[in-house]
């Protein structure tokens, strides 16, 4: 009786398996293909860190000197510094749109239909948060290709390239949990310019993006430098910056990998209609799916 409960389990959890596969597959390349014909999303995710790095660089660079600090072994130029940054602004910023499409997508009916499949709900959440990273990505490497041809010097091919790639694709993870447990709050497309502007800028310019932490602390805004200290962002900009030179990046990655862990477990527990802010929302007047 054993050997036929198993014989019947197996054939059960492969077809299990390939339907979620078949899910991952189905919702990332959804993204994907709606993301290429969208010409001017891509545009517009490279305007903005490239704005930085050809005019403010080009400004500050004999102006704002960064000393010889880890993970640096000399002097570098202000667009050196500042480029793990802006590869973590294309991250930010499409993390945060992905908030936006699925704020949209929820109006529109179709994360009610995604999240009625018969499929377990943290999987659905954990392919859209898939596909959020791939795009991610793909703009990530589109930047630094421009940044290259503008003549960054970044020490991108070579044998951290791998560890590079791990640290940029777990920051993409972390900003997309953070867009997706926003979506959970943010009820009407209306709302999102508002709440974003208290999450992006904050983020961004209250990190090591564009200054290291020595400066902040040297120039006495010490609530900045504690602030800074705790961003998430800053950890996710530190190893990406730390992976370059293959440097170990202290409790950056750990503090990145915590934070993505409790944004998406909080976001599948608010999209959880019996549960969470979805039931508090309900009884409101209208759920997040």
């Amino acid at each position: 009786m054993s050997g036929k409960t198993m014989t019947m389990n197996s054939p059960m959890k492969a077809t299990s398996l390939r339907h979620l596969l078949q899910a991952l597959r189905a919702i990332v390349w959804r993204e994907l293909l709606k993301f290429s014909h969208q010409r001017s999303r891509l545009i517009s995710a490279l305007v903005r860190p490239l704005l930085w790095l050809a005019v403010f660089a080009a400004g500050f660079r004999n102006v704002f000197g960064v000393s010889i600090v880890e993970p640096y072994d000399t002097y570098v130029p202000y667009d050196v510094y500042i480029a793990p940054g802006l590869v973590g602004m294309v991250l930010l910023f499409n993390g945060m749109q992905s908030s936006l499409a699925m704020v949209y997508d929820r109006e529109m009916g179709l994360m009610r239909l995604l999240l009625t499949a018969p499929l377990p709900r943290w999987w659905v959440l954990a392919c859209k948060l898939s596909a959020t990273a791939m795009l991610s990505l793909v703009q990530a490497v589109a930047f630094v290709i421009v940044a290259y041809l503008l003549g960054t010097e970044l020490p991108l091919l070579g044998p951290h390239t791998a560890m590079l790639l791990l640290a940029t694709a777990c920051g993409a993870f972390m900003l997309g949990a953070v867009g997706l447990l926003l979506s959970v709050h943010i009820k009407q497309l209306e709302n999102f310019a508002g709440t974003m502007n208290f999450v992006i800028f904050p983020m961004y310019f209250m990190s090591t993006a564009l200054y290291p932490l020595w400066k902040l602390e040297e120039s006495g805004a010490n609530w900045v430098y504690q602030i800074a200290r705790f961003n998430p962002f800053t950890h996710a900009v530190e190893w990406i910056r730390f992976a370059c030179y293959g440097k170990d990046a202290g409790i950056s990655p750990c503090v990145v990998l915590a934070t993505l862990a409790v944004c998406f477990g909080f976001a599948c527990w608010g999209y959880d209609p019996q549960r969470g802010f979805g039931a508090l929302a309900k009884r409101g007047g209208g759920g997040p799916a």
